[in-house]
């Protein structure tokens, strides 16, 4: 393993110069900061349904989708939809799968689409948590988690949903880039904290670098693959 820039990869993933690897952060700091602070020069939408996503990212999640084909994609974080749509939109094109997206508060006009359950409540709430697993009910899911990012709700959610992986399929946990990874240093102990908290205490995952091989992600060390029963 070596690091690059703000992350650690595996070293037949790294092709990037020392020089390379400042302007990728740079950049990815331009493209955050302009999004938090100027939301409207960066507004993202998939037909006509707002989400917070990188486009890169957006695009690994298809590539994953395509080559996994689980049956369920169980998204902690709803907003307004606009993710949930675009899931349940490529589960269309492959013409399989549901989505199960979960969130706190509830919003006006998401998108009505067959494929999207919505759940209100925490995704850590453990009669939230039974019914998701009600639904699965030992069928193979992809998570994504994308709700409240402070660490320890992320590993909540991650000690909570990783059952529902099965071998070879992947938990994906979003916004790792903040708390200086390289974005937002002042945030605090968030996302990233949990993965390698919970990359800690568990064998059966492993970072999967190939999903980061767009270099511009939100998820850095975030796509977790299971490679273990």
């Amino acid at each position: 393993m070596i690091r690059q820039g703000s992350y650690v990869v595996d070293r037949d993933q790294a092709a990037l110069s020392s020089g390379d690897t400042e302007a990728v952060d740079r950049f990815h700091e331009l493209y955050y900061q302009r999004w938090v602070n100027q939301s409207d020069t960066i507004n993202l939408s998939w037909f006509g349904y707002r989400l917070l996503k990188c486009p890169m990212d957006m695009w690994m999640y298809q590539e994953l989708l395509v080559r996994t084909r689980p049956d369920f994609v169980v998204e902690a974080g709803t907003y307004l939809g606009g993710s949930a749509l675009y899931l349940a939109t490529i589960l269309d094109q492959l013409g399989h799968g549901r989505v199960i997206t979960i969130d706190i508060t509830p919003q006006p006009d998401r998108p009505v689409h067959p494929r999207i359950d919505y759940v209100l409540g925490s995704s850590i709430d453990p009669a939230v948590v039974q019914g998701v697993f009600g639904s699965v009910a030992g069928r193979r899911a992809m998570v994504i988690l994308d709700s409240d990012h402070t660490e320890d709700h992320v590993h909540a959610e991650m000690t909570a949903y990783s059952p529902l992986v099965h071998v070879g399929d992947y938990m994906i946990v979003e916004d790792t880039n903040v708390n200086g990874h390289p974005a937002w240093p002042a945030f605090g102990p968030g996302p990233m904290e949990a993965v390698d908290r919970f990359l800690s205490q568990r064998q059966d995952f492993e970072v999967d670098s190939r999903c980061e091989r767009f270099l511009m992600t939100l998820n850095p060390r975030g796509y977790l693959r299971r490679c273990a029963s």
